[in-house]
């Protein structure tokens, strides 16, 4: 899967130390299966308030998508079908800038010790599910299934540097996380379950006399 630099977030973007987050909480690894819980003060209009699952890791840089945001595009309209086998809401994800006329499609089995056709593990039970695979053979196959157009990606060591300057807080992953029903307030729950004073930026507004 190829990688691509997404749009810079490190213009306005805040230090741990801006932010009151000690960087030392940020203990989850980079690894597939990590979330990225985007900053406060990320603002570049791309990932703000984003929740971010990595793919991949590696030396050549890393790529993830982005939970929680929409497209405004019917995915019965690009992916006829495939609509009826998602989980709520069924939409088409908007998984980040890179590649954005692609498709992304996580899934888990319905049998957990089955690797359907088409599906490939990544960590617990979530996988990537080939879009060419046939309607009547993923029909039923999956408990869980969501579709991202594009990604999100980052340029060898870029990901290492934007969690040292407090862009992102690198937090593990729930199975749940990844096909939540209600996508718009997850930054703010992965936060919050955190505890301690990476807990506390859930309840950050942008007004600050709130905070």
């Amino acid at each position: 899967m190829p990688r691509s630099r997404p749009h810079q977030a490190g213009a306005g973007a805040c230090s741990c130390h801006d932010a009151g987050v000690d960087p030392d909480t940020a203990s989850a690894p980079l690894q597939p299966g990590t979330l990225l819980v985007a900053g406060v003060e990320l603002s570049d209009g791309v990932f703000d308030g984003a929740v971010v699952l990595l793919l991949d890791v590696d030396d050549s840089g890393a790529l993830g998508v982005v939970l929680n945001a929409y497209t405004g595009i019917e995915l019965s309209g690009v992916l006829p079908g495939w609509d009826a086998l998602t989980t709520w809401p069924h939409r088409l994800f908007d998984g980040g800038p890179v590649s954005q006329e692609g498709a992304i499609c996580l899934a888990t089995p319905v049998h957990p010790t089955e690797e359907p056709p088409g599906w490939r593990h990544l960590f617990d039970r979530v996988g990537l599910l080939h879009l060419e695979t046939p309607l009547e053979l993923a029909a039923g196959a999956y408990s869980d299934l969501r579709i991202f157009a594009g990604y999100a990606g980052w340029a060898p060591g870029q990901l290492q540097g934007e969690v040292a300057q407090g862009m992102w807080h690198p937090v593990a992953a729930r199975h749940a996380d990844v096909f939540d029903s209600d996508p718009e307030s997850l930054w703010r729950r992965v936060l919050a379950r955190q505890g301690g004073e990476l807990g506390w930026l859930a309840t950050w507004t942008p007004t600050p006399e709130l905070n």
